[in-house]
């Protein structure tokens, strides 16, 4: 949930180490702060706040020095404050560490070296390592052992990095169960939690894996085994972003950047090879029973897919939230697990697929980041290749995984005949119209949806409704609500509303109705049933539908007619938009709001 950075540079870092914390805001922005080197010792400087915010009062840049260490917060351990910010200092003052994760014996750790006369400044799990570091150095008289001494005593999630007075021209790190990259530049060398960091200073990288750990000068690099003390070659990636494709680009928020970079995405991902698809389609045709996982958005991602693998290849396969899954799958060796993952690193799919590979299932993933742990760890992982996503909230990254196992549907009811040649062609096809028709939305539609927005934000309390597809299309327009807005906004099924949730109905809670096109008369017309109940009732109605108006509603977004299977996703993308203006007349923090981190790493 935090952001780290560590630089080892020729000349002074302090600006670089600035930008690179910056890009990882994201991550985490209760408070910040900054460690340099210099030939006085460790400065530290760090407060509450965002980053420029902290930086107005602490002057971040101000510290000179070629090694340094900086942190973007999340809290999970203590208040957010000055004191529990990272980094954090031994007892000495010879060691400052900055950590993403959980140490989870912290207290025993704590009470043990408390006893032993070491003194705490904080609140948090992470202070033990710094007075860990100390005693252990005092020991051995050596940096490297000190910190293999360190990490044999922590236990839970870790990737942390630390400089020293011992060892001044280097900066330490590790990693267990949490992201963590080295960034391979021409007089520099880089650490982050994730390749955005330093992506305008180096594209070239290399991933750190669990019980590993690495020390880094300006111009060399060592990775080893934790358990084994052994060197561990790793070969030097390139990734394909470019440093633009991090920034805002004109637009005023990432959020609307990457909204409308969502024709963009579905393109890429429509480009990604057959071969591929097929493979995971075939995958699940061998398995007996197959899992769509995710968590958050991802999960609402996977419980769409499971709605496309339903009519196109009459195949059920059970969409399970990655907290849930090890109390509710049945795994074993006839098993197939698949999950989504925007950054590769999200804790609690990560855990289950561990917990399903530890059963013997066979597993694959849908990913946004190269070299990520999830993309690592399956059998097959298909890289969406969405580009960088900054914004707290994802947007073109889910729609973008929702295409990919829509296209991974339409292959499976080839392979089990259910779709004829004639009719996967023609799906084919009609895929290929999304990116424009999401165009379409984005151009033709924006401006009334911005206006219904605009004027009905105020109202705290939303109910998002949809039937079959729409119902959880519905259900991530409505996390995308409640995450940028902080008002109240539920999703469920149409029919799910009257088992309760109807006694809710009254001026005081809007509806928010995703209908499908009326060749649909079934759904359709069970949809538009509980419209007449919302109204009945005295409920205000938004509807976004397909035809002529409808007066039913009192207010409406009416799309062009598409192909059934692309027509819930014009209408997420809907939902996106009225969510982003929404916050923005609110005054809302659109790209971090409030509570929120970008690539949840801790349980």
């Amino acid at each position: 949930m935090c952001g780290i950075v560590g630089i080892v540079g020729t000349t002074n870092i302090s600006d670089r180490l600035f930008r690179c914390i910056k890009n990882l805001e994201y991550r985490g922005y209760d408070s910040c702060g900054i460690a340099i080197l210099s030939e006085e010792g460790i400065e530290v400087r760090k407060n509450v706040g965002a980053v420029d915010e902290v930086n107005k009062t602490e002057h971040l840049t101000e510290p000179q020095g070629h090694v340094g260490i900086a942190h973007t917060r999340w809290a999970t351990h203590g208040g957010v404050t000055q004191t529990n910010s990272h980094p954090h200092l031994s007892g000495d003052g010879a060691f400052a560490v900055i950590h993403n994760g959980i140490i989870s014996n912290y207290r025993q750790l704590r009470e043990e070296l408390q006893a032993k006369g070491h003194l705490f400044a904080s609140q948090t799990d992470t202070e033990v390592i710094p007075h860990l570091l100390e005693a252990s150095y005092q020991q051995e008289q050596d940096v490297e052992q000190a910190l293999l001494k360190t990490i044999a005593r922590l236990e839970g999630t870790y990737a942390f990095a630390f400089v020293t007075t011992h060892d001044p021209t280097k900066v330490f790190c590790a990693r267990k169960e949490s992201p963590l990259v080295l960034g391979i530049g021409s007089d520099s060398m880089f650490l982050a939690s994730d390749i955005n960091s330093f992506i305008e200073y180096t594209r070239d990288i290399v991933i750190l894996n669990d019980y590993e750990y690495a020390l880094i000068t300006s111009d060399s690099y060592l990775i080893k085994d934790v358990k084994t003390g052994e060197r561990i070659p790793r070969t030097v990636q390139t990734i394909t972003w470019s440093p633009e494709a991090a920034q805002k680009g004109g637009f005023p928020t990432f959020m609307l950047k990457e909204i409308h970079e969502q024709p963009n995405s579905i393109h890429t991902v429509l480009s990604i090879e057959q071969a591929q698809i097929h493979q995971l389609a075939a995958m699940i045709h061998e398995h007996q029973r197959t899992y769509l996982v995710g968590v958050g958005t991802t999960y609402y991602v996977a419980l769409v897919a499971q709605y496309y693998f339903a009519s196109l290849a009459k195949t059920f396969l059970p969409a399970l939230s990655s907290d849930e899954f090890e109390y509710a799958a049945e795994v074993d060796g006839n098993t197939l697990f698949v999950c989504n993952s925007q950054s590769g690193e999200t804790y609690d799919t990560l855990k289950a697929l561990r917990f399903a590979k530890q059963r013997g299932a066979a597993s694959a993933a849908i990913v946004n980041v190269i070299g990520s742990s999830i993309s690592r760890e399956v059998n097959l992982a298909i890289m969406q290749s969405s580009g960088p996503e900054i914004c707290v909230l994802s947007t073109k990254a889910a729609v973008a995984q929702m295409t990919i196992l829509l296209r991974v549907a339409l292959e499976l009811g080839k392979i089990k005949g259910v779709l004829s040649e004639q009719q996967y062609e023609e799906a084919q096809l009609q895929l290929k119209d999304l990116p424009e028709a999401i165009q379409w939305v984005l151009d033709q539609r924006m401006s009334v949806i911005r206006k219904i927005a605009t004027t009905h934000c105020h109202i705290k309390n939303w109910l998002f409704l949809g039937r079959g597809i729409y119902m959880a299309a519905a259900m991530e327009a409505a996390l995308k609500m409640k995450e940028v807005t902080y008002q109240h906004a539920e999703g469920m099924p149409g029919g799910f509303m009257k088992h309760g949730t109807i006694s809710l109905i009254d001026k005081e809670m809007n509806t928010l109705v995703l209908v499908p096109p009326q060749r649909e008369k079934d759904l359709y017309e069970a949809t538009m049933s509980n419209v007449e109940e919302v109204k009945a009732r005295g409920g205000f109605i938004v509807g976004f539908h397909y035809g002529e108006p409808d007066s039913r509603f009192n207010e409406e977004v009416i799309f062009r007619d598409v192909p059934s299977m692309l027509a819930p996703l014009l209408e997420l993308v809907a939902g996106q938009l009225f969510a982003y203006y929404s916050a923005v007349t609110l005054g809302r923090n659109i790209d971090k709001p409030r509570s929120l981190a970008k690539s949840v790493t801790v349980a």
